[in-house]
This record gives structure tokens, C-alpha cells and sequence, in this order.
């Protein structure tokens, strides 16, 4: 005698579904992060040897404001919050530019 195989509640696959949802939405948030922190680092950082000492920084805001508007468009953050945080760093940026 086979036993059929239950079938799951539709409660269980939407945990499932939520739980799978959340890790992948903790690795984007995670990721946005990083790239922030990275650019803070590398925008602070004075390396005068170089043609152009920003050159690295802007390259890590480029790359900042890609994840963070993939993230948006994803809606795992939202697009005011994403707007506020390019803003924010395109600002720190330009201040610590101009002090140069």
C-alpha cells in the first residue's frame, strides 16, 4: 500500500516563502551597507600621490548608488529611503572634495 504524499498548507508555503524572502532580502540590505561603509573609508581616505586622490571613492559611489537603486527597484528599500541615502553620501562627497 503507497502512501500518497500530504500536501502542505498553504500557511507553511507562505512561512517558507516569507523566510526565503527574508534572507534574501537581509543579503541585499547587507550588501548596501558595505558599499556605504566602503565608500565612507575610501572617501576619507588622503592618498595625494594620486593624479586624482578621489578617483577610487568615486568609483565605490558609483558603485554605491547602482546597489542601492537596484535595492529600491526591488522594493526592499524604499524609494524616498534610497533617495536620502544618495543624497546624503553624493553631499559627504562633495564636502570632503571641495575641502581638498
Amino acid at each position: 500500500m503507497e502512501k500518497k504524499k500530504k500536501k502542505l498548507s498553504s500557511a507553511q508555503k507562505r512561512h517558507r516563502q516569507s523566510q526565503e524572502r527574508r534572507l534574501k532580502n537581509k543579503s541585499v540590505k547587507s550588501s548596501v551597507r558595505t558599499s556605504v561603509k566602503k565608500f565612507i573609508v575610501l572617501a576619507q581616505k588622503k592618498d595625494s600621490s594620486a593624479e586624482n586622490p578621489f578617483n577610487e571613492a568615486e568609483t565605490a559611489l558609483r558603485e554605491m548608488v547602482k546597489k542601492i537603486d537596484t535595492a529600491a527597484r526591488k522594493g526592499i528599500i524604499k524609494k524616498n529611503t534610497a533617495a536620502r541615502k544618495k543624497s546624503r553620501m553624493q553631499r559627504f562627497f562633495n564636502t570632503i572634495k571641495a575641502a581638498q
